[in-house]
């Protein structure tokens, strides 16, 4: 199945269960590990861990793996690994902490990890 429409059922899903402010990143051209990050908050715990179960159903409905669920115990911050589609269900206040649309946003520069920190000179302290 194309991860589109893999996106698309899923996006649903979240909406039938009533799912806020969801949001959707587009990795396919920065990451090789995905190609959407879904983001969805939930009203409460219990609401969190409701969208998990129903991301489950829906993933063995439709034949999607499921390679990976972390967070559910606390149903803060639940993300599910379903390969092409990576999907966050968070609570409010968590979702606001973390803020991945801002660090996933296409403005965010990566500097380059051959890049060596330079260190400040002294006179940049106020030293002599």
């Amino acid at each position: 199945m194309h991860s589109d429409t893999m996106l698309e059922i899923l996006k649903q899903a979240l909406e039938d269960k009533k799912g806020v402010d969801i949001q959707v990143i587009d990795l396919r051209e920065r990451s090789p590990f995905a190609d959407f990050f879904l983001l969805v908050t939930g009203t409460s715990r219990t609401h969190v861990a409701a969208m998990a179960d129903e991301m489950n159903r829906i993933a063995s409905v439709h034949g999607f793996p499921v390679l990976g669920t972390e967070g559910l115990a606390e149903a803060s911050w639940v993300l599910m690994d379903l390969g092409d589609v990576v999907v966050h269900l968070f609570q409010n206040q968590t979702r606001a902490f973390y803020n991945l649309e801002k660090l996933w946003s296409p403005q965010t520069r990566v500097l380059a990890a051959s890049l060596e920190p330079s260190l400040p000179s002294a006179n940049h302290h106020g030293l002599q």
